[in-house]
C-alpha cells in the first residue's frame, strides 16, 4: 500500500460499502522469532477458527492446514512471506473441530525504519454461500479495502509500542489488547466517510458524529456502575486524516478516564464536550471528578505506549493540547484549528 492514494486503496462504491459490515478476522505473526509465531489474533479470529487466542499464541499459522488444503496456495503464501511480500488468495482451513471452511487470505509485511518486516498481518474472511453467490472480486475489493486501512493504520500504531530510547520492539500483550479499540476507532472513521459519500478521500467527515460514536463505544465497553458519561458534541466538518487522528485521541484519553480516574472511588462523571470556536476550530474538552493525575506525572507520556500514539497524532494538527489538575479530577482540553479547504 506504501505509495497508494486513498482514493486507489478505497476503490468502488461497493467495494467502501461493505466495510463495517465484515466481521474481519486478523492475525500478526513476529518473522524475527524461529517460525514465524502468531503474537496476535482477535476475537473474530477466535470465531471464526474455534481456536482460542491461547491454543494459537506462538505457533505458525499453519495449524489451519488439513488434508485437503492445496499445496500451491501454501507455497504461495510461504513464497511471500520469505520474500517480505504481499499475497492473496483464497485456501481451504480447518476448524478447531475439524471442519473445513474456504478462507479468503491476505498477508502483508509491516516494516520497521529498516525496511525488513517487523511483522506480517494476516486479514481474513471466510467465504459463506452468500459470497460465493455473488462476484467474488466485490468480496476480495471490500477485503482489500479493510487490509488497506488496516496496513497502514496499524504501522502507524505499531510505531508507538517502541520505547523510544530502548531496542524493544515487541508488544507486550497489554498492548496488543489495546488493539481492537482503536481498530474499532478506525472503523467508525471510515463507516461516516462512507456515509457522507466521501469515498475519494477528498471529502469532509462531520468529527461531531464520529467522536459521539467513538466515546458511546467506550462507555459501553468500559464503563462501569458508579460513573456517569455525558457528551455534547457540535457539528464539524473536518477532513479524514484530521478525524482519524483526533479520534484516536478522544480514545485514548478516554480509555484513561475511564480506566485509572476512579480507582479510589466508587462513583464519579466523565465529560466530552466538541464546541465549534467562534474564531474558527473546534474545540474538544474531556473532564472528570477522580483522582487526578499525580503532580509529578506529564501527559501525554513518552513511557507508554497510548502516551507516544497521541504525541505521534497531534504533529501535523498544529493543535493546542492543555492538561490541567483542578481541585478533583483532570481537564484534557484540545483546540484544533480547521482548515476547511484542507
Amino acid at each position: 500500500m506504501e505509495g497508494q492514494t486513498l482514493a486507489g486503496a478505497l476503490g468502488s462504491n461497493e467495494a467502501f460499502a461493505g466495510f463495517s459490515r465484515l466481521r474481519i478476522s486478523m492475525v500478526l505473526s513476529d518473522p524475527r522469532q524461529d517460525d514465524n509465531p502468531i503474537i496476535y489474533v482477535n476475537d473474530a479470529f477466535e470465531r471464526m477458527t474455534g481456536y482460542s487466542a491461547s491454543e494459537v499464541i506462538g505457533r505458525n499459522c499453519r495449524f489451519l492446514q488439513g488434508e485437503k488444503t492445496d499445496k500451491r496456495d501454501v507455497d504461495r503464501i510461504r513464497h511471500a512471506i520469505a520474500t517480505q511480500s504481499e499475497v492473496s488468495v483464497d485456501i481451504l482451513n480447518y476448524r478447531a473441530n475439524g471442519t473445513p471452511f474456504t478462507n479468503r487470505l491476505i498477508v502483508a509485511p509491516i516494516a520497521g525504519d529498516d525496511g525488513e518486516a517487523l511483522f506480517f498481518l494476516g486479514v481474513q474472511k471466510e467465504l459463506t454461500e452468500q459470497d460465493r453467490g455473488t462476484d467474488n472480486r466485490i468480496t476480495a475489493d471490500r477485503l482489500s479495502v479493510v487490509q488497506g486501512f488496516v496496513h497502514r493504520d496499524l504501522a502507524m500504531i505499531l510505531s508507538s509500542l517502541r520505547e523510544p530510547d530502548k531496542n524493544v520492539e515487541l508488544p507486550t500483550l497489554r498492548e496488543l489488547e489495546a488493539l481492537p479499540r482503536r481498530l474499532e476507532t478506525l472503523q467508525l472513521v471510515y463507516e461516516e466517510m462512507r456515509l457522507t459519500g466521501g469515498i475519494d478521500g477528498l471529502g469532509k467527515v462531520d468529527l461531531g458524529t464520529v467522536i459521539a460514536r467513538v466515546s458511546s463505544a467506550i462507555a459501553h465497553y468500559e464503563g462501569r456502575a458508579g460513573v456517569r458519561f455525558t457528551q455534547t458534541v457540535e457539528r464539524a466538518e473536518i477532513t479524514l486524516d484530521r478525524a482519524t487522528r483526533l479520534a484516536l485521541i478522544v480514545s485514548e484519553t478516554l480509555h484513561n478516564a475511564f480506566n485509572h480516574a476512579f480507582s479510589l472511588q466508587d462513583e464519579g462523571r466523565i465529560e466530552l464536550r466538541v464546541t465549534n470556536l467562534s474564531g474558527g476550530g473546534v474545540r474538544i474538552l474531556i473532564s472528570d471528578d477522580g483522582e487526578g493525575m499525580p503532580a509529578d506525572m506529564a501527559w501525554p507520556n513518552d513511557k507508554f505506549a497510548g502516551g507516544r500514539l497521541v504525541r505521534g497524532l497531534l504533529n501535523g494538527l498544529d493543535a493546542t493540547l492543555n492538561v490541567v489538575r483542578g481541585a478533583a479530577g483532570t481537564v484534557v482540553l484540545l483546540d484544533v484549528p480547521v482548515d476547511f479547504e484542507a
